[in-house]
């Protein structure tokens, strides 16, 4: 998949695809639906999605809780699985964020990517203080030359499918509930980092990973499936995680702890993508390191059968 950060500088070869636009915050099943009604509208031009990166929300308000379900390379990875030949992650900044809405269609979407037909949701706002609207892109795309399919809302039974109600459903421990909406596993990516190495004398080695700038899920003890993505262990795997600020050991930054079991070997520096399943008890601080020992046991033993049962 080819990525393209400056819609400046796109050359002859990359123009004329048809491509989904939006943040695609979690690639959920709102967002396929999207970027399958870009593939039907022009089935013989190359497949892209524009997005932007920051996403406009962090460049506006960088000092906000972080809210991503997935970080910019998770989502180039998800995107490229799902048959995306063209990634427009355009630079969001000052400039791009002052365009008005006629200036987006014109000066981006027309003269800069050269796109043939694009496909937006029906609640996409665009150009300075989000003032356009689909509608208005479908006026544009008239003007300009490029054709707009507006795709309906999805629902899943009651619920607008939605990278909010995703976030929602993760934070009340509901890992099964966001993957309806996702059409797949909420996953953690990103490499093993070196932690304070107390879950090997606990006898349950973890492999340890930053959740920096992602949205935080219900903190506490999950089932989990693991990736490891490179490096001589590479492959899949069962384990059981702890998300949160280990409470038993002080005050500490949010991460999450991984024991895979049945697994020897060091994962330091290797990239894992570890998918939460059942959320299956909330974070404790435990009287003593025997009473948090015999926990772990039951968290593994429940894990297992969960994972057994998938």
């Amino acid at each position: 998949m080819l990525i393209i950060r400056d819609y400046q500088f796109v050359s002859a070869e990359d123009r004329g695809a048809t491509a989904a636009i939006g943040n695609f915050d979690g690639v959920h099943q709102g967002h396929l639906s999207v970027i399958e009604l870009a593939r039907s509208a022009a089935p013989d031009a190359p497949l892209g999605v524009v997005t932007f990166e920051p996403h406009p929300r962090e460049f506006f308000a960088p000092e906000a809780p972080p809210f991503r379900l997935m970080g910019p390379e998770a989502r180039a990875h998800r995107l490229e699985k799902v048959g995306v030949k063209k990634l427009y992650e355009l630079s969001f900044n000052k400039g791009l964020a002052s365009l008005t809405p006629e200036e987006f269609a014109r000066d981006v979407i027309k003269d800069g990517l050269g796109l043939r037909h694009v496909v937006v949701g029906a609640d996409f706002c665009f150009g300075k203080n989000r003032a356009g609207t689909a509608a208005d892109l479908q006026s544009f795309g008239k003007t300009y030359g490029f054709g707009v399919t507006i795709a309906p809302l999805m629902e899943k039974g009651a619920q607008t499918v939605s990278s909010t109600a995703i976030r929602a459903a993760l934070s009340a421990g509901n890992p099964r509930l966001a993957a309806e909406m996702l059409g797949h596993w909420h996953r953690i990516d990103g490499p093993v980092i070196t932690g304070e190495q107390r879950g090997r004398e606990l006898g349950y080695p973890t492999a340890n990973m930053s959740i920096d700038g992602l949205h935080q899920p219900a903190f506490g003890v999950y089932a989990v499936l693991v990736d490891v993505l490179d490096g001589p262990h590479k492959g899949s795997y069962h384990g059981v995680a702890s998300l949160g600020v280990r409470p038993m050991f002080g005050e500490n930054k949010a991460n999450l702890e991984t024991f895979i079991f049945d697994f020897k070997g060091d994962l330091y520096g290797a990239n894992l993508s570890v998918a939460l399943i059942e959320h299956l008890r909330g974070e404790e601080k435990f009287d003593s390191l025997e009473a948090l020992i015999s926990q772990m046991d039951a968290d593994s033993a429940k894990a297992r059968t969960v994972l057994a049962n998938l």
